[in-house]
This record gives structure tokens, C-alpha cells and sequence, in this order.
């Protein structure tokens, strides 16, 4: 048997961090959403109690320490399933980019063992099993619109954000959010108005969604790669309308209305970063 599973980007229209946690981990306040920018997640029912990974990029382990492997033990685990399974990712997500790749591989892989082996597992059950895996495995069960709190891993869905077209821009450098948590200082970031962002979704304005999106983290990450600060300067100088890092980095994302813009910011950027995308909001309804 084989299944086909999409695993979505995502991006982040706000994060905020609030505080350091007891257990180590920062609390958030955080808004993230899916685009079309998709890995490809084939899973092949396999003889014996195994669970074999394969990904076609180099910098991506083929092993326990993935997060699709852990996603599959974890499943196997719960709904105590003695089939193995080969899973093989199709990388188009660049990787360690803020954009969640691994995480919506993992996410992808719960969906998709769900559907193999008949576990009738809601989307509510995926997403608590994907807390221990990740913190954004649990948005990526959804891959809509959603807020997510305490470390990222609780998710209310929001209203999906207005059309619009979204510039991503990656420098060669890849991001540890780990590295970057550590080096908050409470004291000296930004922090975006949350509240706003959720008006600005509910009333579908592209206007006030720019004016207020944000990311805490930018002033950390920039001070690690400069790069990440000079993509930003070019985005708002090409016009974009509204300009944040995702995640800890060190992807940009710039949200333009028209496709004429995107593509005109798009070519500003290539000779710049090799990694530039043109991407669509995949949360629709």
C-alpha cells in the first residue's frame, strides 16, 4: 500500500515571546499560517515492525533523529501497530529555515499512518500525540490559520488571513532555534500587538494585517546573521507591504497584494539569496 501526503510550509504573521517557563522552554504568543510551498510525503507499507526514512537532501537525517521517524515510533506506540513502514520526503521546504519543513513532515506522516492503518484518530488526537515531537507538529496536523500558545504547541484556529501573495526569501545559512531562544533578552525586544493581528484576520484587512504583524525574534537573529536583516531592508524598500521573519529564522517573508509586485521583489531578491520563493496562502475558507 502506498499514501501521498502534502506537508505545508508555514509562516508566522506574529510571534511574540513572553516569558521564560519553568521547564525551560519560552511561553509564546503566536500566529502562523500554511502556503503552497509543500515537501511531498510518500509512505509504503513495508514487511515486518519497522520504520525506515529516506529524504532526498543531505542535510536532512535519515534516522531516529527525524522528526517524520519519531513522528511514526510515536504513532506506532499509541495505537500499538506492528506494521512497518517506509517513509520517503521529497524536500522542497528548505531546510533549518523557520518555516516549519520538519515539523509538517512529522505531521504529515501522523495524517498519513492514520489513513494507512485505519487508526480513526481525529485531528484533535493527532495534533496532542504531535506535542511531544515538536511545537509546531501540532499547528502542521491543521495547516489553516491558528494561534499558538504555551510553547507553540496549543492551538485556537483563527480566521484565514486575506488573499494575498507572499516573497520568501532564505540566505545560505541555516537557523538553530534553540541557539536563538537563548539569547532573548526580555528586556530588549519587540513585542507585536497579538490582539491586532486577530482584528486584522477577522476583518480581513491586508492593510492593517501588514501594519501589525511581528516577530520578537528578529532583533536576535539578525545580530547572529546580518543577512537576515538586509533581506528585510530590500523586501520594505522593494515595497512590500508587510515584511517579518518566520520563526527564528532566517527565512523573510514579504506579503504583497499583486503578483506583479511579488515577482518584481522576487527578482530583486535572487541575485541576492538563491533560495526565493513566490508563494499563496493555502488557508482559503
Amino acid at each position: 500500500m502506498v499514501l501521498f501526503e502534502r506537508a505545508p510550509a508555514k509562516i508566522n504573521l506574529s510571534l511574540d515571546v513572553l516569558g521564560k517557563r519553568d521547564d525551560g522552554y519560552h511561553e509564546v504568543e503566536m500566529i502562523m499560517t500554511s502556503v503552497d510551498l509543500a515537501d511531498r510525503v510518500e509512505l509504503y507499507s513495508v514487511d515486518g515492525d519497522r520504520i525506515e526514512v529516506s529524504a532526498d537532501n543531505q542535510y536532512v537525517p535519515n534516522d531516529e533523529r527525524n522528526l517524520a521517524y519519531k513522528a511514526a515510533l510515536a504513532f506506532k506506540n499509541k495505537y500499538r501497530i506492528n506494521f512497518g513502514v517506509r517513509i520517503e520526503i521529497e524536500k522542497n521546504i528548505p531546510v533549518s529555515a523557520g518555516l516549519g519543513g520538519g515539523s509538517s513532515d512529522a505531521a504529515a506522516v501522523l495524517r498519513g499512518l492514520n489513513r494507512m492503518w485505519s487508526a480513526g484518530a481525529t485531528l484533535e488526537e493527532l495534533a496532542e500525540l504531535g506535542e511531544n515531537i515538536g511545537s509546531d507538529v501540532p499547528f502542521c496536523i491543521y495547516s489553516t490559520t491558528a494561534l499558538g500558545t504555551g510553547h507553540g504547541e496549543k492551538i485556537r484556529e483563527l480566521a484565514a488571513p486575506p488573499p494575498c501573495f507572499v516573497i520568501l526569501a532564505k540566505p545560505n545559512v541555516g537557523i538553530s532555534t534553540r541557539s536563538i531562544f537563548q539569547k532573548v533578552d526580555l528586556e530588549k525586544i519587540s513585542h507585536p500587538d497579538t490582539n491586532e493581528v486577530i482584528r486584522a484576520l477577522e476583518e480581513k484587512s491586508f492593510s492593517n494585517l501588514c501594519a501589525n504583524i511581528g516577530n520578537s525574534l528578529e532583533t536576535v537573529t539578525f545580530s547572529f546573521c546580518p543577512d537576515v536583516q538586509h533581506i528585510k531592508e530590500r523586501m520594505v524598500e522593494a515595497g512590500a507591504a508587510g515584511v517579518l521573519m518566520s520563526g527564528s529564522g532566517p527565512t523573510v517573508a514579504g506579503l504583497v497584494e499583486h503578483h506583479s509586485k511579488a515577482k518584481r521583489i522576487y527578482n530583486g531578491l535572487r541575485g541576492f539569496c538563491n533560495e526565493v520563493f513566490i508563494v499563496q496562502l493555502l488557508d482559503r475558507r
